[in-house]
């Protein structure tokens, strides 16, 4: 029994090449809007089918984790479908991606907007200028400020980077530019440095130098503890940054004749700047809202200390621990004050660090464009 196939195609049997069908990946049109909404609805009336109905399920988060899974399940096959499975592959990744980025600005969205509603209440301008010596147990939300722990919070943290960010910055360099014999053990430090508590940091500073030299509380032990934090912070992340500085640059920077001092002094680290002052960001936010250490070294106080090097020092973080803990709700209203000044200053510690470093490649800073202008009006 004969089995007879089809002719071929025209064109194929003329010789002629058969046109390409070109995907286009990252297009998104009606009828993808359309999958998109259908897939959802049908995975949410799946899930409601099967939690209300079908089984004795219940509980919001098992409802919309059920539901999420099925509806990237249903999208796949829907995308499928439609353009085939590797534009399914592209759209079922990208809505994963997209659902992480969307739970993180939601999640973060949500701290700060509920740290903002409890916080604002309390918020004067006496909070910035006043302190709590005369604050007592029967003294309303508004009364007395937080002035002493502003000052200490940035006089500790300030001391610390300036500890830490040349350290910091150096040993990045060293480990990426130098290497050596020496870049393993140091790599292997600064690996087991950012494992340690931040409780032990306070308790080593405590007795090395409070028991063991018999230096007495202060905001300069609490620099010190807090700089044992951020040290790995900045230098873990100063060197990936400069991995990322293009080979091409240091090659022909060396090619002209320059050492290696003046290839990293001159060509990476202003190339890398962004990402150096990111570094210097993380190490700040890292320690800036820790409380433990502060416990065995500033201690604490009610009164104004501009000196961070004698007497007992207040740090916002550690008078939100210690207003929050008093029964009194005035109390507990100040902690969220403290806790919303706290957000406010690492939102401007953040605004100016990206106002010195500048926006991107090839862009510069408005701390720098100004200094250039000066330099050239004086030329």
């Amino acid at each position: 029994m004969s089995q007879t196939t089809a002719p071929p195609p025209a064109s194929i049997a003329a010789g002629e090449p058969t046109p390409e069908v070109r995907l286009r990946l990252h297009r998104f049109d009606s009828s993808d809007a359309a999958a998109l909404g259908a897939s959802a609805l049908a995975a949410f009336s799946l899930d409601w089918l099967v939690f209300e109905r079908l089984t004795p399920l219940s509980g919001g988060l098992g409802f919309w984790i059920c539901w999420y899974a099925a509806f990237v399940v249903m999208y796949g096959f829907v995308v499928r479908e439609q353009r085939g499975p590797l534009a399914a592959k592209d759209r079922v990744a990208s809505v994963v991606m997209a659902s992480a980025g969307i739970g993180v600005v939601f999640a973060l969205t949500m701290i700060l907007g509920y740290v903002v509603f409890r916080g604002y209440h309390a918020l004067r301008v006496g909070f910035f200028t006043k302190t709590q010596e005369f604050v007592g147990p029967l003294s309303k939300p508004t009364d007395g400020g937080g002035a002493h722990a502003i000052v200490g919070t940035v006089e500790q943290v300030g001391i610390a980077a300036l500890i830490c960010v040349p350290l910091g910055i150096m040993s990045a360099v060293f480990l990426n530019e130098i290497g050596g014999r020496m870049a393993r053990p140091l790599r292997t430090i600064v690996d087991a440095m950012s494992a340690v508590p931040s409780i032990l940091t306070g308790l080593f500073i405590y007795v090395a130098l409070n028991l063991g030299l018999g230096l007495h509380f202060s905001g300069f032990l609490a620099s010190l503890a807090l700089s044992i934090l951020m040290l790995p912070t900045i230098t873990r992340t100063a060197e990936v940054v400069l991995r990322l500085v293009p080979g091409g640059l240091r090659e022909g920077a060396l090619a002209l004749g320059g050492t290696e001092w003046r290839v990293s002094r001159m060509v990476v680290l202003p190339t890398a700047r962004i990402g150096l002052a990111t570094a210097v960001i993380l190490g700040i936010a890292r320690v800036v809202g820790e409380t433990a250490p502060l416990l065995f070294t500033s201690f604490g106080n009610s009164t104004m200390n501009w000196n961070p090097f004698h007497g007992a020092q207040q740090a916002l973080p550690l008078m939100i621990w210690t207003t929050y803990k008093q029964p009194q709700a005035a109390q507990i209203q100040r902690a969220w004050t403290a806790a919303l000044v706290l957000v406010l200053i690492v939102l401007a510690l953040f605004i100016l660090a990206r106002l010195i470093g500048g926006r991107g490649p090839g862009n510069i800073g408005f701390v720098r464009r100004r200094l250039n202008e000066r330099r050239n009006r004086v030329r």
